[in-house]
């Protein structure tokens, strides 16, 4: 069975106090032996100078039997054995001998307590009496009688044992008395001191759950306490430190996981430290990925040559680069070295800009198309121009050449109208500044109003639209020119496409809270992967669908008319041949 601490300190303090007072007790039992050993001392030789003294006072004569009268006589002044001797050692009285045994008796001017009182003044001596046959203690001194030269005052031994003895029960019976009293001070003591202990372990088990409030408990005053206190404060110290942290590192996460570039952060060891989720998705590392060595998670050469070339302190020049896994897509990566007390590493960030590339390329391609759209035109009227400056001719000659060649500028000044009123049209959608007029409107209205405006060139390519407005998906809330302008693009555009004798087809469904208005044609479709740029500006899928006579804004016109409206706009191809584009608007739309 293990003792806890509480039964620990109790022991101790038990044994401390049963230990002490075990020493105390004989100490007291010695002290008190051998106080009474000295006072028996000295009680056997003041009773033995008190007869010394008292047989001074009578120096007459006296006959043996007399001398052995006067021992018995004074021995009954004292508690134990009077023996007189003369100065040549014979015994001349004994209070426990008469007669002949007295007579009998050796002589005792050798005996150790005779010789120290005739040295010193007084022998005192332990020793074995064979008179008496047990142990004895002798107290001897001079006297001043013509016949008695040595008084000596004995008692046996057993009577001195037996108050040495009655001292040490006394001293058990005080020891027997005060250890209760010390094992409930030692019990007393480990409780108070268990507990102070609990309390404490408490408040650390507290700490070690995340809780760091500061503890109300007093811890005292005492080492304990100032030990309790000391270790409390350092915890309140590194609760501070560590919430600084966690605010830091949380603040960091927010930072880099909020951010759109890649980030990595690798180890002097080349070992993952950290990938934010932009890299995760960039590189299609898993998050699992932190800790494992860089060369075996990052698989693109250039990417692992600048963390290399960083991690050895190396310049490194940003570098553009294109992903294996993902080719259409565009980055630079910018590594650099790290230098810090943990041993320094590198970080490496990589900034998608495949966006800003699209940008460019529409731009340029904007720049190229419009530059064609505007020279074709101004070649013709140029070239006419010059045609007619030439030779002017009859202009009122139906038919001649004058006539023809002014027909063909006025078409190529309209189609560069046409281009310019587009543009301007697009700058002010993306300027937000086309305001909409909401009211309802009925699509199936809109439709016929469009087939109305297209009929002429319908007619002339031979061709049919049809319409197809279901009732529930006829009304709609929007811009009514706006609306107009929507679907007459997208017809338009399906009827340039279109060959000879082909179908158009309006149709409308309802799909929840929004409204869906699909436009198909029966051209050659569209390759998939243009589908996702035919909505920007002048790009041209393919020559087989190069709009004749169109500016090549149109589409992307629709795009921002419907966006306006809060809608979205699809291209896609029929599963027969044909393509497809489909405009989802909200069915109600407050102004």
């Amino acid at each position: 069975m293990t003792l806890g601490f509480r039964g620990k300190v109790f022991l101790s303090a038990l044994a401390v106090a049963a230990t002490g007072l075990a020493i105390a007790t004989l100490i007291l039992a010695i002290e008190r032996r051998r106080e009474e050993h000295t006072a028996i001392e000295r009680r056997l030789t003041e009773q033995a100078r008190l007869i010394a003294e008292l047989l001074s006072h009578d120096t007459s004569p006296l006959t043996p039997q007399q001398l052995d009268d006067e021992a018995d006589r004074l021995a009954e002044l004292v508690n134990g054995r009077l023996t007189l001797i003369q100065a040549d050692g014979r015994v001349v009285g004994d209070s426990t001998l008469d007669g002949q045994p007295l007579a009998d008796l050796e002589n005792h001017l050798q005996r150790p307590e005779v010789r120290g009182a005739a040295g010193d003044g007084v022998g005192i001596v332990e020793r074995f009496s064979t008179t008496t046959n047990e142990a004895m203690l002798y107290a001897a001194v001079p006297a001043r009688h013509p016949q008695v030269a040595f008084v000596r005052v004995s008692e046996p031994l057993t009577a001195v044992t037996e108050q040495v003895r009655r001292v040490g029960l006394r001293a058990l019976l005080a020891f027997a008395l005060v250890a209760p009293v010390a094992v409930g001070l030692a019990w007393l003591s480990s409780f108070l001191l268990s507990r102070r202990v609990r309390d404490i372990a408490a408040v650390a088990r507290r700490y070690t759950t995340g809780d760091l409030t500061r503890a109300t408990y007093d811890y005292g005053t005492d080492e304990l306490g100032a030990v309790a206190r000391a270790l409390d404060t350092s915890v309140q110290e590194l609760g501070t430190r560590l919430q600084e942290l966690s605010r830091d590192r949380a603040r960091m996460e927010a930072i880099l996981t909020g951010m759109v570039e890649g980030v990595l952060v690798v180890d002097r060891a080349g070992r993952l430290q950290l990938v934010n989720r932009a890299a995760q998705q960039m590189l299609h590392v898993e998050p699992a990925a932190a800790g494992r060595p860089y060369v075996e998670v990052i698989r693109h050469p250039d990417i692992t040559a600048q963390l290399a070339a960083a991690l050895h302190e190396q310049p490194v020049e940003a570098r553009e680069l294109a992903l294996v896994r993902d080719p259409g897509r565009t980055f630079v990566a910018r590594a650099a070295s790290v230098a810090g007390a943990g041993g320094g590493g590198a970080v490496l960030v990589l900034h998608d800009i495949t966006d800003l590339r699209r940008a460019d390329q529409i731009r340029r391609d904007f720049v190229a198309n419009v530059s064609h759209e505007l020279r074709t035109p101004l070649t013709a009227i140029r070239g006419y121009v010059e045609a007619l400056l030439d030779d002017p001719g009859d202009l009122t000659d139906p038919v001649g050449d004058t006539r023809r060649f002014l027909e063909i500028i006025g078409r190529q000044s309209a189609r560069m109208e046409r281009l310019v009123k587009d543009l301007l049209r697009l700058a002010r959608l993306d300027a937000k500044q086309e305001p909409l007029e909401i009211v309802e409107c009925h699509l199936r209205s809109v439709a016929q109003a469009v087939i109305a405006d297209l009929a002429p060139t319908v007619e002339a390519k031979q061709q049919a639209i049809t319409t197809a407005v279901a009732d529930e998906a006829d009304r709609v809330m929007a811009d009514p020119a706006k609306l107009h302008d929507i679907v007459r693009n997208l017809v338009e555009n399906a009827v340039n496409y279109s060959p000879g004798g082909a179908q158009v087809r309006i149709s409308t469904e309802a799909r929840g809270d929004r409204v869906a208005i699909i436009v198909s044609d029966s051209g050659p479709g569209i390759p998939p992967e243009d589908l996702a740029r035919v909505f920007e500006r002048f790009y041209r899928v393919d020559k087989s669908r190069a709009r004749p006579g169109g500016t090549g804004l149109g589409l992307a016109i629709v795009r921002h008319l419907v966006e306006l409206h809060g809608g979205e706009v699809v291209a896609g191809n029929r599963p027969e041949g044909g393509a497809t584009f489909t405009v989802s608007l909200p069915r109600d739309r407050s102004s």
